[in-house]
């Protein structure tokens, strides 16, 4: 007997066509997700990062992260938040906050000089020698620096050139609860200025001054015990007359009648003279060497209540009290640092805000203004 053929085992028609659609449907999962724009990447916000920062970052501006990401106030962001970075290429690996992140980036690398610290030690951390920070910064001075201020390193803004993001300043200490008088004591914390600590008691800055017979109320440090008065003394600013503090050496005015501001390159002051009679003094900052103040007579042209100032290095929304005196010139308050008595501007005249206050109020558009050495 012949043997019979093998039949041809084929699956049922049904169960066929029902495979092949399933692998066409699991294919699709496999393949990557598209980007949300052709080479953009995210950033996760750390604490103590900034807008301004982020953009140096990734050689990108704060306009353009602030409209990628729909920000209305390019100062307000929070730890936590993801970005959109427009046109960048891949991430690097988030750092944990915990770790002193650790960045590679084109950007020029700002410092902020902590309790204790020194240009040596700082030197080190960046490997850098102490008088190149000096230099580029403008110190008069190698030997005074203060916990707030932020210096520019140099050097370390080569492509590839890894740089330590710096700390996050302390914050401010609580106020103090009111003793049995009133009057309470206040502990300066790293950074602190007499400006900050008086709107955290709801007094102004002159009368803690004057309370403790401050021979220089722009200047106080980290750990100095304040006295702070149970309410404002009233007296208002400090007077170039106040026995508390006087000025170096007064830069006489150049006009005899009307209202005349004063600004010394040399001493880092500005004076407000009427009528030839000083009114009013108080310690600047003026331009580095790298970006003098310029010198001459001037008046002021325009004026400000608050503006949004920005350039090469630096991004700063709401600078209060505004007063153009010659180009893009200005005096104006000052909320970044409070190192008054030492250049520090990119030009223009850096003056306690409180001080810009009163100057602004008190000088009319046509005011004239002197600069001298």
């Amino acid at each position: 007997m012949l043997p019979r053929p093998l039949k041809r085992i084929l699956p049922a028609r049904p169960a066929f066509i029902l495979g092949i659609m399933l692998v066409l449907l699991v294919l699709p999962a496999f393949q990557a997700a598209p980007a949300t724009a052709q080479g953009d990447q995210t950033h996760v916000v750390q604490s103590g990062e900034n807008l301004f920062r982020i953009a140096l970052r990734y050689n990108t501006t704060v306009e353009a992260l602030a409209a990628a990401n729909g920000i209305a106030d390019p100062t307000r962001i929070y730890a936590g938040q993801t970005l959109i970075i427009p046109g960048t290429a891949p991430a690097p690996a988030v750092v944990a906050e915990s770790a002193p992140a650790t960045v590679t980036s084109t950007a020029p690398v700002y410092h902020t000089v902590q309790a204790g610290e020194t240009l040596a030690s700082i030197g080190r951390l960046y490997g850098v020698g102490w008088p190149d920070i000096a230099a580029q910064n403008g110190l008069a001075n190698a030997n005074q620096i203060y916990a707030g201020q932020q210096l520019l390193i140099p050097g370390t803004s080569a492509p590839g050139t890894a740089a330590v993001a710096p700390p996050v300043e302390a914050a401010p200490a609580a106020p103090a609860p009111a003793t049995a008088t009133g009057e309470r004591t206040h502990v300066v914390a790293a950074g602190e200025h007499l400006a900050a600590i008086a709107r955290a008691y709801g007094i102004s800055w002159p009368t803690i001054a004057r309370a403790n017979n401050l021979a220089d109320p722009n200047h106080v440090y980290a750990g100095q015990t304040l006295i702070i008065p149970a309410q404002d003394d009233g007296q208002g600013g400090y007077y170039a007359d106040t026995t508390t503090w006087t000025p170096v050496a007064a830069a006489p005015p150049t006009i005899l009648t009307g209202k005349q501001i004063v600004v010394d390159l040399s001493d880092q002051i500005v004076y407000a003279y009427e009528n030839g009679s000083l009114l009013r003094t108080t310690y600047a900052s003026t331009g580095l060497p790298g970006t003098p103040t310029v010198q001459g007579d001037f008046r002021v042209y325009t004026k400000y209540t608050s503006q949004l100032m920005t350039g090469p290095g630096y991004y700063l929304p709401g600078v209060p009290y505004v007063m153009y005196f010659y180009r893009d010139y200005s005096l104006h308050g000052t909320y970044w640092h409070s190192n008054f008595g030492n250049p520090m501007s990119h030009g223009c005249v850096n003056l306690p805000t409180p001080e810009a206050e009163w100057l602004f109020y008190w000088a009319d558009v046509g005011t004239p203004v002197h600069v001298q050495w």
